[in-house]
């Protein structure tokens, strides 16, 4: 028997950050009062994909025997935890619980919606499923920049103004790269591993170093869409505060981190993204 703990494992909490930040920053960077249902419904999609997208790499990448040399935490197939088959139905269920809401919100705002929706779950299911899945090819950075920082965020405040404004999408591009940053870790601790097993993520085609400085960059331009933001809500400057919380997962990265080194590295990321994005989220609502 799979346990409530191995589920709760599986659904890989300290990724939810990924989901968390971007509804939060791109409810903030709405013009009108907050609608805080529509708030609350947006975070449940996000949630309910980000741990969908988990349970589908997890199936994906466990009955393809990737995850058979990881170095990360426990994956429920690979580990023999869960049988592949209960794992993709709870992936499926998690797309179902986005999809209520989703749907919900779509009817009260714009139809479009539910080409978004449609296209998300697709993209969550195709990162490492499918006869192609893009995530095997190096496109992964691109999607989850795409879809869990331009989607998520300016879709968060679309749900609140009904329109998109350069505000919107100026807070979604520092979240994305965060967002990013987190992927471009994984992929670096698993690098060894993938290239063995064929999984040629971005870190595996370009190799380890350009690996790290791509990380560096990433976490750098975050903090220099600041100024930008600044222009239209002076207080999101508030987000530098997050700064000192990069030092220490740069130097690692820096100083040649590898396997289960990067492990903190991963969750110092999260922190920081978190950290991010609470900053930024106080300080796009206090200019509003």
């Amino acid at each position: 028997m799979t346990s409530s703990r191995d589920w709760l494992a599986g659904a890989r909490p300290r990724t939810w950050p990924a989901a968390i930040v971007p509804v939060a920053v791109g409810t903030a960077a709405a013009e009108n009062d907050v609608d805080i249902l529509r708030a609350v419904l947006a975070l449940l999609v996000a949630l309910s994909l980000q741990i969908g997208v988990n349970y589908a790499n997890d199936y994906s990448d466990g009955i393809r025997g990737t995850d058979d040399r990881r170095i990360g935490p426990m994956r429920l197939v690979a580990s023999g935890v869960a049988p592949p088959g209960a794992v993709k139905r709870a992936a499926l269920a998690a797309f179902a619980l986005a999809s209520v809401p989703g749907i919900y919100l779509s009817l009260v705002t714009t139809g479009w919606l539910l080409l978004v929706g449609a296209l998300s779950i697709g993209a969550a299911w195709c990162y490492t499923g499918g006869p192609k899945p893009y995530g095997y090819r190096g496109w992964g950075e691109i999607f989850v920049f795409v879809f869990f920082g331009l989607v998520a965020s300016a879709g968060s405040t679309y749900l609140q103004d009904e329109r998109l404004t350069a505000l919107a999408i100026g807070a979604s591009v520092p979240v994305g790269l965060l967002t990013v940053a987190l992927l471009i870790t994984n992929n670096l601790r698993d690098l060894p591993g993938d290239k063995i097993v064929g999984k040629y993520t971005l870190a595996v085609r370009i190799g380890d170093r350009p690996t790290r400085v791509l990380y560096i960059a990433i976490v750098t331009m975050a903090f220099l869409c600041l100024p930008y933001l600044s222009l239209v809500r002076p207080w999101a400057l508030l987000a530098f505060l997050a700064l000192p919380m990069a030092f220490k997962p740069i130097r690692s990265v820096v100083n040649g981190a590898e396997g289960q080194s990067l492990i903190p590295v991963l969750g110092a990321t999260g922190r920081l993204e978190m950290v991010y994005g609470l900053l930024l989220v106080v300080g796009l609502t206090v200019g509003s």
